[in-house]
């Protein structure tokens, strides 16, 4: 929930939205006279209450993605966090503050840049940016031998990264599919490919994704490009080239990070691109299997999210004590059963077998031999073509 505040505005929406038990997700679309208030993105920004656990044991303060840790709708916090406050002592601030990945790094750029506090001791950037953060030398190194479950319970699928072979700037903290989802009721007929977003019937009705790499890889997939291989400008052009065409025409009614959820909820958008927790939340929401998500029948493209450390963080040890217990497989699996992200922790499975069997099963979080045939990681990007392509793309979006 937002922190307390003594503005009345503040105090006023925080009443109404008990009142009327909103949800999380409910009260977050529904708080634009807050962030009036307050500032951009103020109240999209949770910080978790100061939890069990007196504080001793130091303090840090964490950014990731909206919707993603366990969330208890009753009691208005992050169960598996309590415990780890209650376990350690360490008090800790959560903040739901990534909504892509551009526009958080650029809000904090300048502090990175200085070797300055950003606000955070741990972030979750995706992998694609991260690795122009390792090449900026604006990162400190994780200490492997302080983590012991992240030793031995790291899934072979994020291991390895080109750019951190050995996982010392950056821990995966979940991995996920880029997409495309349909709404059953809207839309019936579905969608199973890129190219299904530009039927007549749903002109304006579509959303595409602000990561960059995301969009385009599933338009490069359906072009037959191999995104894991040696590809360069003419198949980034092309992949833009559709982007541009279906923006331009109208066909396309939003690019979103997060937020796309708003307007899949609000029916504005009737197929699209997403990642595939995100869907599983809003069905479960929504008590039924109104959004549909799609792996394309030419493949989806796979991203991971990993903690990060910024160099001015002053909770080194906390932070490795914190990344540790996310790698405990009962852990991991309890948040998996909320996120509904591939997890990246060896044994989660096993545990949430116990937890919750359904799940257990679910190729979407523990990805199958035909699953893990269908979903592709793009390459990582120079720094030269990742600030071209970055350039041209943002304009592509009238920016």
């Amino acid at each position: 929930m937002p922190r307390p505040s003594s503005d009345p505005v503040i105090q006023e929406l925080v009443r109404r939205a008990r009142s009327a038990q909103l949800s999380r997700r409910q009260l977050l679309r529904g708080s634009a006279l807050g962030a009036a208030v307050l500032g951009t993105g103020a109240l999209a920004s949770c910080a978790g209450p100061s939890g069990p656990g007196d504080g001793s044991g130091g303090t840090l303060r964490w950014a990731n993605w909206t919707y993603y840790l366990d969330y208890d709708e009753e009691t208005g916090d992050w169960p598996s966090l309590n415990e780890f406050m209650k376990r350690t002592n360490i008090s800790v601030e959560y903040f739901e503050d990534i909504d892509d990945n551009k526009t958080f790094i650029a809000k904090i750029k300048d502090q990175l840049k200085l070797e300055q506090d950003t606000g955070y001791d741990v972030i979750v950037p995706s992998d694609t940016t991260t690795v122009r953060l390792v090449e900026q030398d604006q990162l400190l190194q994780f200490d492997r031998s302080l983590m012991p479950n992240v030793d031995a319970n790291m899934i072979d699928m994020v291991k390895n990264a080109s750019f951190d072979p050995d996982r010392v700037w950056s821990v995966p903290y979940q991995a996920g599919m880029t997409g495309l989802v349909y709404n059953t009721q809207l839309y019936p007929k579905g969608v199973r490919e890129v190219s299904d977003l530009w039927a007549p019937e749903l002109s304006g009705k579509v959303n595409l994704l602000t990561e960059q790499d995301d969009t385009l890889a599933l338009i490069m997939l359906e072009q037959g490009v191999d995104i894991e291989g040696d590809w360069g400008d003419p198949e980034f052009e092309a992949a833009l080239a559709v982007a541009k065409q279906q923006i331009d025409s109208g066909q396309v009614a939003t690019v979103k990070g997060n937020s796309y959820t708003q307007d899949l909820e609000q029916g504005t958008v009737w197929a699209g691109m997403c990642w595939s927790g995100d869907i599983a939340i809003l069905n479960e929401e929504a008590g039924e299997e109104i959004w549909k998500f799609v792996v394309p029948e030419s493949g989806a493209s796979v991203f991971v999210d990993s903690f990060s450390m910024p160099k001015a963080t002053q909770a080194f040890d906390q932070v490795h004590e914190l990344v540790d217990y996310y790698y405990e497989p009962e852990v991991a699996a309890q948040v998996a059963e909320y996120v509904q992200y591939v997890c990246p922790v060896a044994g989660a499975q096993e545990a949430m077998a116990k937890l919750n069997p359904e799940l257990a099963e679910n190729p979407l979080i523990f990805p199958d031999a035909d699953l893990s045939g269908r979903i592709f990681d793009m390459r990582s990007l120079t720094a030269e073509e990742d600030n071209r392509y970055t350039q041209a793309f943002q304009k592509v979006l009238g920016n």
